[in-house]
C-alpha cells in the first residue's frame, strides 16, 4: 500500500479515526479521575548510638540494612498506625533507602492522605530507633540506644503522584489514534460495498463520467433536469453529458449508448432520464428508449403512457411516429417498453431489434437506452451489440464490490463497449452547497410567473411537460398532441400482448414489420442540408 491510498483510507474514514480517539480518550480522562490519588512524603533521617560511657558501639552498614528492611514490617507499621490514630483500611505503605557513606535513611511514605503521608515519613525515624536496639545485639549488649535526628524533615506534598491525568490523557491520545487507524484499515479490507472513485479502478481502467449526489428523502419525482434545472443535482447531470460526448467520439460515430446498473434500483432509469433531457438541452436530437422490458419504468418516471411502445413497434402494430412521444417542447423523444413480453431476451436479440436501431441511429443524433441490470440477464450484453457504448452506473454504499467486479468480467468476457462509470447516490458535501447561489441565477420572477401560470392552467407541471409528439391515425394532423380524445386513442391503439402469441416466440420477429412504410417519429433532415441562421450546417455538437 502506498502512502496516498493510506491517506485516502483515512481520509474515507476519518469518521472512525475521531471516534475512536474521542472514546478512548475520555476513557482514559474518566478512569484516571476515579483512581484514588496517591501522595507520596520523604525524610532525610540521620542515626547514631548513644552511650553514656567512652568509646562503645557505633552503627554499621549492616545495622542501616537491617532498619532498611524493617520499615515495611508490623513491628514498625503496627505502632505507627497507632501513634497516627489511622482508621482501619487507610492506605498506608512505606519504604527506606539508605545513604552510601553515611549513616542515614531517606524514608518514604504513600498514603490516600496528603497529610497522612507527611507524618508517617516523619514518624517512622523515631519509631526505628525506639526498637532499634533489639535488632543489633552488640549495641543492645553494650547498653547503647539508637538516636534518630531529622535531616530534612517531610512537608506535606500539594499534589498527588498518581494518577498522572496529562500523562494519561497523552498516553488514551496516542492509543485513541493507533485504535482509530487499525479500524479504519480493518474497515477497508473488510469493506464489501463501493464506497469512492478507487473502488472503481480497483475493477476496471474505464473513466469516471460523473458524480451523481444523493437526492433528499422524501423526493417524488427525480427528473431534476425539470424540476430544478438551475440545481446543483442537475449541473452534474449536465457534466455527465459533457463527459459522455467526449467519450462519444471513440464510439465509431454511433452516438448511442445502453444506461444499465450492476443491479437493481441502482438509479440507471433516473440516470437514464435525467441524462437524455440534458443531452436535449444542448440542441440534439435525442431518443430515450425504455429497453427494459422485465420491469419497465421510463414511462412512469416520465408521467408517460407506456402501452405502446418498442415491443409494439416490433410486433408491427404499430409505427415509431406512432409510438415515440415527445417531451415538451424540447427535442426529446421518448419510446416507452410496450406491453411486457414473455420472451425480452429474444426480442432484443432479434433481426428486427437491429434493423430498428439502425433506422433509429440515422434519425436522431443520440438514442439512449434503459437496459435491466448487467448481472441478471444477458439483455444489457444484446442491446450494447446495437450501440456505441454502455454507461455504467454504481450507486454508492449500495453497489458491492463482488457485484461490481463480476459484471465487468461478463462484460468483458463478450467484449463489451464500456464507456464509463456513473457514481450515483455520492454524499453531499459542503463544496457544491457553497455555489448554490450561482446555480440559482437566472432564476427570474417571470420565468417563476411563467411556470406557475402554465401549472395552473394543467393542474400541476408535470401534467404540462409529457406530451405526444406523433400523429395519432385517424386523426387530423393539426390535432392538438395533448387532446384527451388523442391520450385515450394512443391508449387503446394497441392492445395487451398475450402470453401465448405465437408472433412472440423466437424466429418469428423479422424485418418485415418494420418495412411497412411508415417515417420513424419526428424524422430529421439530412445532415448534409441543415444548415443553420449563419449558413452554417448544423451537425451533432458538444454542449456549450
Amino acid at each position: 500500500m502506498q502512502f496516498r491510498e493510506f491517506l485516502a483510507i483515512l481520509g474515507s474514514r476519518w469518521k472512525t479515526v475521531l471516534v475512536s480517539l474521542l472514546l478512548v480518550l475520555a476513557a482514559s480522562v474518566v478512569t484516571t479521575l476515579r483512581i484514588t490519588p496517591t501522595y507520596e512524603a520523604s525524610a532525610q533521617v540521620f542515626f547514631s548510638a548513644e552511650s553514656t560511657k567512652a568509646g562503645g558501639y557505633t552503627l554499621t552498614t549492616n545495622d542501616l540494612g537491617t532498619y532498611q528492611d524493617l520499615v515495611g514490617s508490623p513491628v514498625v507499621m503496627d505502632p505507627l498506625r497507632n501513634q497516627l490514630k489511622l482508621a482501619p483500611g487507610t492506605t498506608l505503605t512505606v519504604s527506606a533507602k539508605a545513604s552510601e557513606g553515611s549513616p542515614m535513611l531517606i524514608i518514604t511514605a504513600r498514603s490516600s492522605s496528603a497529610q497522612v503521608a507527611a507524618d508517617a515519613a516523619n514518624a517512622v525515624g523515631p519509631q526505628l530507633a525506639s526498637i532499634g536496639p533489639d535488632f543489633a545485639p552488640l549495641l543492645n549488649s553494650a547498653g547503647q540506644s539508637v538516636r534518630a535526628t531529622p535531616v530534612s524533615p517531610a512537608a506535606v506534598p500539594s499534589a498527588p503522584i498518581s494518577p498522572n491525568l496529562p500523562q494519561n490523557a497523552a498516553l488514551g491520545l496516542l492509543a485513541g489514534i493507533a485504535l482509530g487507524i487499525g479500524l479504519a484499515l480493518l474497515r477497508h479490507f473488510l469493506d464489501t460495498r463501493v464506497r469512492s472513485e478507487a473502488d472503481l479502478r480497483a475493477v476496471s481502467d474505464r473513466p469516471l463520467l460523473g458524480k451523481l449526489r444523493q437526492l433528499p428523502k422524501g423526493t417524488t419525482n427525480a427528473v431534476v433536469m425539470n424540476n430544478d434545472p438551475h440545481g446543483v443535482a442537475a449541473e452534474e447531470y449536465r457534466r455527465l453529458r459533457t463527459n459522455l460526448q467526449f467519450a462519444d467520439v471513440t464510439t465509431g460515430g454511433k452516438h448511442s449508448f445502453v444506461i444499465s446498473s450492476v443491479m437493481p434500483g441502482e438509479g440507471k432509469t433516473t440516470t437514464a432520464v435525467n441524462l437524455a433531457i440534458a443531452l436535449a438541452d444542448s440542441g440534439a436530437r435525442v431518443l430515450l428508449v425504455d429497453g427494459d422490458l422485465r420491469n419497465p419504468s421510463v414511462a412512469t418516471a416520465m408521467g408517460l403512457e407506456g402501452n405502446v411502445g418498442l415491443t409494439t413497434v416490433l410486433l408491427g402494430r404499430a409505427t415509431v411516429a406512432e409510438a415515440a412521444q415527445k417531451w415538451g417542447d424540447s427535442t426529446l423523444y421518448v419510446l416507452p417498453s410496450g406491453a411486457i413480453p414473455p420472451n425480452p431476451s429474444e426480442l432484443l436479440g432479434s433481426t428486427a431489434m437491429e434493423t430498428l436501431f439502425g433506422q433509429l441511429l440515422a434519425a436522431y443524433d443520440y438514442v439512449l437506452v434503459d437496459s435491466p441490470p448487467v448481472l441478471p440477464v444477458i439483455d444489457p450484453v444484446l442491446i450494447d451489440r446495437l450501440v456505441g457504448g454502455l454507461l455504467m452506473v454504481v450507486s454508492v454504499n449500495t453497489t458491492l464490490k463482488r457485484d461490481l467486479a463480476q459484471a465487468m468480467k461478463q462484460l468483458k468476457t463478450v467484449e463489451a463497449k464500456v464507456a464509463g462509470f456513473a457514481l450515483n447516490r455520492m454524499p453531499n458535501d459542503d463544496s457544491a452547497s457553497r455555489y448554490g447561489g450561482y446555480y440559482a441565477y437566472g432564476r427570474s420572477k417571470k420565468d417563476k410567473r411563467k411556470r406557475t401560470a402554465v401549472a395552473s392552467r394543467h393542474g400541476s407541471l408535470d401534467e404540462a411537460i409529457p406530451v405526444t409528439s406523433a400523429v395519432v391515425p385517424g386523426f387530423p394532423v393539426d390535432t392538438p398532441q395533448d387532446d384527451p380524445t388523442v391520450r385515450a386513442r394512443r391508449h387503446h391503439t394497441v392492445p395487451a400482448l398475450p402470453p401465448d402469441d405465437a408472433a412472440l416466440a423466437q424466429g418469428g420477429i423479422g424485418a418485415a414489420p418494420l418495412a411497412q412504410g411508415t417515417p420513424l417519429a419526428a424524422p430529421a433532415p439530412d445532415r448534409e442540408t441543415r444548415q443553420t441562421a449563419s449558413g452554417l450546417p448544423q451537425g451533432r455538437r458538444f454542449a456549450e
